[in-house]
């Protein structure tokens, strides 16, 4: 019990950048909006993370460097979200092809900061001032319950907090209201008066800080530090657990435990003895094999938001 405790517990911990970045993904494509850069908004903001935390701690600050890197984090998430909605709303560029761009644009960019930044290394040096595991006083000492869900970073139960909040706020608000009628009907929602340009600004803003943020957890909880592999690939598998939960926030916390679920098992493995012989490369790729096994059973029978993809042209409506 003790090990299925632990193994839920690591499980959240994977689980969280991407309830934070598939979160992001509803807002985007709720308000009309495919967004494929999710991943070069995660990237930016786990080098923004790194860099903000890394100059924090060395400042003396080292209490509070962990959430000045959240703070860098989001803002970076959102700048490239700025982009991308600039590019897709207001230029009417075709989406797909503008979410691929940023992903390529974040990743070059973050390595050439980091390369001038640190004098050619080829990632940030290891950050002392990460978040460390917190236990609720009460809840930490339930029998197994305690141990799984109440002993655990900050950022895995503020992502406790974003799904049942996202979901009140897309579902029970009139802004989500307001958001979810530009995604599915905008000529309609334009007639009414809601502004559609505006909504989906809002829609991609958001998406990108929840990205921005699910990358400064990777960093800050996981890896201690930035470099070219820091994000390999969670923005994707982000955007395949928006699918699985389709668009829903509860789905898609449920869909992100389901791959957090797959990383977690790679480490789970390797304290067993018949792992020494099982190839490493087969333990790292089995959350992308999960991708697409789910993406393959379940892409043909979901309907995302009706004008997800669709550039609005008030002339059209």
């Amino acid at each position: 019990m003790a090990m299925l405790a632990d193994l839920i517990n690591s499980t959240l911990v994977f689980s969280a950048a991407l309830i934070f970045a598939a979160l992001g993904g509803v807002f985007s494509e709720r308000s009309g909006v495919f967004n494929i850069g999710l991943e070069g908004m995660m990237t930016g903001g786990a080098f923004a993370a790194a860099i903000g935390t890394y100059y924090m701690q060395d400042a003396g600050g080292e209490g509070a460097s962990p959430w000045i890197g959240v703070l860098c984090g989001i803002a970076a998430g959102t700048l490239f979200a700025l982009l991308h909605a600039y590019a897709t709303v207001s230029v009417k560029a075709d989406q797909t092809i503008v979410g691929v761009v940023i992903n390529i644009l974040a990743l070059a960019i973050t390595l050439y900061l980091v390369k001038f930044m640190f004098e050619g290394a080829g990632d940030t040096p290891l950050l002392d001032a990460t978040f460390a595991k917190v236990a609720i006083p009460g809840l930490a000492d339930i029998p197994f319950i305690g141990q799984a869900l109440f002993n655990n970073y900050p950022t895995t139960y503020l992502a406790y907090v974003l799904v049942p909040l996202s979901a009140y706020l897309l579902f029970r608000t009139p802004f989500g209201l307001r958001l979810r009628a530009v995604g599915e009907h905008p000529g309609a929602a334009d007639t009414v008066g809601i502004n559609v340009t505006k909504y989906r600004y809002v829609g991609v803003l958001i998406s990108g800080a929840l990205a921005g943020l699910g990358g400064a957890t990777i960093v800050l909880t996981t890896t201690s530090n930035f470099s070219h592999n820091t994000i390999s690939g969670q923005g994707f598998i982000a955007i395949a657990a928006l699918i699985f939960g389709r668009w829903n926030p509860y789905g898609v916390f449920g869909a992100a435990f389901f791959f957090g679920l797959a990383q977690a098992l790679r480490n789970f493995i390797t304290q067993f003895d018949f792992a020494a012989h099982i190839p490493n490369e087969f333990l790292y790729m089995l959350p992308y094999v999960l991708t697409l096994l789910v993406l393959a059973g379940v892409v043909g029978s979901v309907r995302g938001p009706s004008a997800a993809g669709q550039p609005y042209d008030p002339s059209k409506r």
